[in-house]
């Protein structure tokens, strides 16, 4: 794998450069965190900018209503969004970086043209109903049930940490369709349903994180009832596809971040110099070891979605890797901050303090570390598995 940039994708990074450069300095100043309308009307306004531009959906192949770029296109746009300050997905996390991409990886021509291109324009959010109370990390012990009636799935249970509940029109759902059995392990059963957020039945409870915001809710489906058409995958084949969910979330979807966290970096280490914490030799140890952490981080994002790419298009176990390296790294980065800022970490108002308590949940997040270690022990070691 070629690391350098041609002189093609340097006149693509200009051109993109030139674009943020005039359209950033006339958007609206970011919403109150906690005004979700109003942090939706801004994100998808954000999207539809990229989208009349030629920017939405990037990477996504073309007859998926994407622009088919390379990856390394694609790493120069997070590039040069994060370091222009440009909006980040928002509100449209989920539709943009792993329902999005699912569908276009499993779903049918119909279901392609009817999910994607509303996608891509921001005209519709989608959250994701995967979490369940008594599950915990154990996602394949979901006991939320879809019973087949006719031409639709009658859906009854609840999920937990429904990521942007509250501005979704649609929900990738799992249901289990068949109960767990000694003939129907709990890994199978499972089915990969397109929900309407609006149908009778679904009820919406908000939950405040540590840091207080409210990303997260509590939902409550009670005989909700699904088309057979949204299921995406074969009935009961529902685990097969969360795997490619579960891919692009590890694999692509947190790799804007770690730009991110550069800048942070190089934010923090200017403060330390500011302050006078540069002058203590740990603290310059502990940001140069994060700056080596999050460069190996970026090549390793390179390697995998060029990986990806060269095996169509959905990321493979070394996400899990990134995934796990990715969330330690980040809690360490404002753990650092921390240091940097001395008593003021005491003030929640000051930079960098929210995010804090923001990193507390990477590691639970998308899969926690102990079972990305397991995937990586299993899965890219060759090592039994355990009991």
């Amino acid at each position: 794998m070629d690391l350098t940039y041609t002189e093609e994708e340097e006149e693509f990074r200009a051109r993109l450069r030139e674009w943020l450069g005039k359209v950033l300095p006339g958007l609206p100043p970011k919403p109150d965190p906690a005004d979700w309308p109003a942090r939706r009307r801004h994100d998808a306004g954000w999207q539809r900018m990229l989208y009349d531009a030629g920017y939405a959906g990037l990477h996504w192949p073309v007859d998926a209503g994407g622009r088919g770029a390379t990856p390394t296109q694609h790493l120069i746009y997070l590039e040069e969004t994060e370091r222009a300050g440009a909006p980040y997905v928002g509100a449209n996390f989920v539709g943009l970086l792993h329902a999005g991409p699912t569908i276009a990886a499993e779903g049918t021509a119909e279901q392609r043209a009817r999910w994607l291109p509303p996608v891509l324009c921001g005209d519709e959010m989608w959250c994701q109903g995967f979490s369940e109370p008594d599950a915990g990390s154990d996602l394949a012990s979901l006991r939320t049930k879809a019973v087949r009636d006719g031409d639709e799935y009658v859906v009854t249970g609840s999920k937990i940490w429904t990521s942007h509940a509250e501005v979704a029109d649609w929900c990738e759902l799992l249901v289990r369709t068949e109960p767990i059995s000694a003939e129907v392990p709990k890994h199978r059963g499972i089915s990969w349903l397109a929900m309407p957020m609006d149908a009778p039945g679904v009820t919406i409870r908000p939950l405040r994180t540590l840091a207080g915001s409210t990303e997260f809710a509590e939902m409550f489906l009670d005989e909700v009832r699904v088309p057979v058409g949204n299921r995406v995958g074969d009935e009961n084949d529902g685990w097969r596809v969360t795997m490619v969910t579960l891919s692009f979330e590890r694999g692509t979807a947190f790799v804007g971040e770690v730009v991110a966290c550069r800048r942070t970096l190089g934010q923090l280490a200017a403060e330390a110099r500011k302050n006078g914490r540069w002058d203590d030799p740990v603290i310059r140890r502990k940001l140069g070891r994060l700056n080596a952490e999050l460069s190996a981080l970026w090549r390793l994002t390179q390697w995998n979605v060029s990986e990806a790419q060269a095996s169509g298009g959905v990321p493979g176990i070394g996400g899990s890797v990134f995934k796990l390296r990715y969330s330690h790294a980040r809690q360490e980065l404002y753990d650092t901050a921390a240091e940097v800022l001395g008593p003021d970490s005491l003030d929640l108002a000051r930079e960098w303090n929210l995010d804090r308590l923001s990193s507390l949940s990477y590691t639970i997040a998308a899969g926690t570390s102990q079972i990305q270690q397991n995937i990586v022990a299993e899965r890219i070691l060759g090592l039994p598995k355990g009991r």
